[in-house]
Parts: C-alpha cells; sequence; structure tokens
C-alpha cells in the first residue's frame, strides 16, 4: 500500500472542502435538517453535479468517474466536517454500489447514470433496525434479519406474475425523500427461505421520525402490497454482496467520522486558547494540554485505520467494521471533550459542539454500536478461538 496520496485525491479533498466552506456552516446546517428533506437541494446540486460526488465511485460506463472508495471516503471525510446533511450516504454509499453489483443490465442502464448526475436518490430498506445485521457488521447476516416468514418483517410474494411486498422497515435512512427504495425482504417460506433485494419506485406509507441525529434523517416504511421489481436475478447470494458494501461503507463512514472528529478538536483547540481562567487562556494548562494531545492522537490513529479501511476493500481484505469502531469511539471521545471544554455553553442549540456527539451516538445506533463491531471483527478473524489461547 503506497500511504501516499495522488494529486487527483488531493484534489478531490481541497474542492470539496472549498464549497462546503461556502455552502454548509453551522446555521446552514440548522436551517437544512428543519425542510422537510432534511437536506439542503440546492447544496446538493452543488454536490452531485459539479462535483459528481454521487458517481464518483461508480464506471465511466454509467455515468461515473470510475474512481474507488478510497476517493468518495476522501469526500465524505469532509462532509464530515460540516456535519453536512445530505442524501450521499444512502444514495452513493449504501444503495449505488448494490444496483451495481445485482442489478440486470437493464437496471444498471436506467437507475445508475441518473444517480451519478444528482437526478435520482436512493435508500436501503432493512426491517426494523438491522441494518447493521444485514451489512454483516455486528453479526452474522444469513438468519433471520428479514423476517424470517414472521410477523415484524418484510415479506415478499409471487402474485400473477409480479413481486409483492408486506412489511415494515423502521430506520431508512433518507427513506421519506428517496426516489426509489432498495428494499430487502424475506421469501420462500420454508422450503426455500431466502433474502432477496427489490426496487419501490411508489408505493407505501414514508414516516420522517424523530432522529437523534436530525443531521441523519431517518423514515419508517410502511408497505402494503406494494409493487415491487426483483433486482438483479433469483438465486444471487444477497447476504455475501450485502457484506461487502457493509465493508465498503463501514470505511467510509468511518472516514466521515474522523472528519468530525477532526472538526470538534480544531474548535476546541481555538476556543481555549480565548477562554481564560484566573487570568490565563485555560488552553495554558497542562491538564487541558493533556487532555487535547490525547484527543488528537486518536484522531490520527483513526484516520489511519479509516484510510487503510478503504484502501483494503478494493484488495479484497475486509476490516471496514474494526475501523468504523475505533473511528465512532474517537468521535465520541472529541465530542465529549469538545462540550465539556466549551464549558455551558457546549450544551446549546446555539453552539455546534453537541451536534458532533450526537452524530457520534446516532451512527451507533445505525451501524454499531462500538463493542459490538469489535466483538464481531474479532470473532470473524477468530482471535480467542480455543486453538489461539495460550495454556
Amino acid at each position: 500500500m503506497d500511504a501516499r496520496f495522488t494529486a487527483e485525491q488531493d484534489e478531490i479533498r481541497r474542492t470539496v472542502r472549498d464549497v462546503l466552506a461556502r455552502h454548509c456552516g453551522p446555521q446552514d446546517v440548522r436551517a437544512a435538517v428543519d425542510t422537510d428533506t432534511g437536506y439542503d437541494p440546492a447544496l446538493w446540486a452543488v454536490l452531485a453535479r459539479r462535483l459528481g460526488l454521487p458517481g464518483l465511485a461508480l464506471p465511466e460506463t454509467y455515468g461515473g468517474s470510475g474512481c474507488t472508495t478510497t476517493e468518495l471516503a476522501l469526500a465524505c471525510e469532509e462532509t464530515g466536517r460540516c456535519l453536512a446533511p445530505s442524501p450521499l450516504l444512502s444514495t452513493a454509499v449504501l444503495a449505488a454500489p448494490l444496483l451495481l453489483a445485482l442489478g440486470t443490465d437493464a437496471q444498471r442502464a436506467d437507475l445508475l447514470p441518473r444517480i451519478a448526475a444528482g437526478e435520482l436518490t436512493a435508500a436501503l430498506a432493512v426491517p426494523g433496525t438491522a441494518l447493521a445485521t444485514a451489512l454483516r457488521l455486528v453479526g452474522d447476516n444469513r438468519g433471520g434479519w428479514a423476517g424470517g416468514g414472521r410477523a415484524g418483517g418484510m415479506q415478499a410474494r409471487r402474485s400473477d406474475g409480479a413481486w409483492r411486498l408486506y412489511g415494515e422497515a423502521g430506520q431508512v435512512l433518507d427513506g421519506h425523500s428517496a426516489g426509489l427504495l432498495v428494499v430487502a425482504a424475506h421469501t420462500g417460506g420454508f422450503a426455500r427461505s431466502r433474502t432477496l433485494l427489490f426496487l419501490v419506485r411508489d408505493g407505501g406509507v414514508r414516516t420522517r421520525g424523530t432522529a437523534l441525529d436530525a443531521t441523519r434523517p431517518c423514515a419508517r416504511i410502511q408497505l402494503r402490497d406494494a409493487e415491487a421489481d426483483l433486482l438483479g436475478e433469483d438465486g444471487t447470494d444477497v447476504p455475501e454482496v450485502l457484506a461487502a458494501v457493509g465493508d465498503r461503507a463501514a470505511a467510509v463512514v468511518a472516514c466521515e467520522a474522523v472528519g468530525a472528529a477532526d472538526r470538534a478538536l480544531e474548535r476546541t483547540v481555538a476556543y481555549v486558547k480565548q477562554r481564560e481562567q484566573f487570568g490565563r487562556a485555560i488552553g495554558s494548562f497542562q491538564a487541558v494540554k493533556h487532555r487535547l494531545a490525547d484527543v488528537y492522537v486518536r484522531v490520527q490513529a483513526a484516520r489511519s485505520a479509516a484510510y487503510y479501511a478503504a484502501w483494503a476493500g478494493g484488495h479484497g481484505e475486509r476490516v471496514g467494521g474494526l475501523a468504523l469502531a475505533q473511528a465512532l469511539r474517537t468521535l465520541r471521545t472529541a465530542a465529549a471533550e469538545a462540550i465539556q471544554l466549551h464549558g455551558g455553553i457546549g450544551f446549546t442549540w446555539e453552539h455546534e459542539a453537541h451536534l458532533f456527539f450526537k452524530r457520534a451516538a446516532g451512527d451507533e445506533l445505525l451501524f454499531g454500536p462500538v463493542h459490538r463491531l469489535r466483538a464481531h471483527a474479532a470473532d470473524t478473524a477468530r482471535l480467542f478461538g480455543e486453538k489461539e489461547v495460550a495454556v
């Protein structure tokens, strides 16, 4: 692995940061999350049509840039720095790779160019709150998380030559505003039980919920005999594809979290240089220096892990979950220190410090928690198997 970034990668980072600095300040974030969609359509148009972020990791055949997960992760690190609310994660990181991996030629040709151009947003709908399980981040995804024939899941049945979906997904990222839903559903009954993915363009009831992290709006999707198209062909190994997409998504979210942690640390360092106590800036106290130095070391370590995970995903190694665990723990620590060192103002709505803490907690609800991410990574690597224990 060459740890140096190319000139193109550096340019992607610089360009995204410059655009977000002009269009996505703290007040812009607060205004965006209060809209019906939960993000600023004007900013999304800039990110999608001018910078081409949704198509960054898509092949040029489908209107993308032909880059890798690393370039997309670098762009998301910058969106993480300002907690930019946008459908980039749900569309480009979760849904588009599934369409690319499983879709038929006709489905890819129809949907991916529209996603790359920013004309279509998409969301991955998983029954209940099983997103992390479906992506194989916290456990095996070959179980009954999609319903298994039980109530509370998502069921698919074939009637008169068409697929129909029935069920509920309770935690769908950007599900209220997405133009396309990629729905995981159980079918086949006991005899041929399996999980398939379906495309839902219309139908169903979408209700935006109150999220802990307002910059990550989620919705409850209820489908009642909704017409759907099978994504790809019946018989494909959907759990394995979900696991591959999940690992790369974890690496991207880890880079996002690193960007947020770095920004929280940056804001805190600037503040402790200004705030005075006993006639001195509190940043001059040794105890404060030690605490911020510890956060700095954590951020740099998490950044290295996230960068490696983004690169390794394209080279047959899956370490995204472990990198995500380290990044989320780092973000929680950086945000907690930011709140405490900012004093009383750090807890208020007027200051953005609390938003970073909510991002860390919200991402753990979606993709974690940290201890389960680490435990699954250890189980996968068989770190604590009987043969590895020293006697």
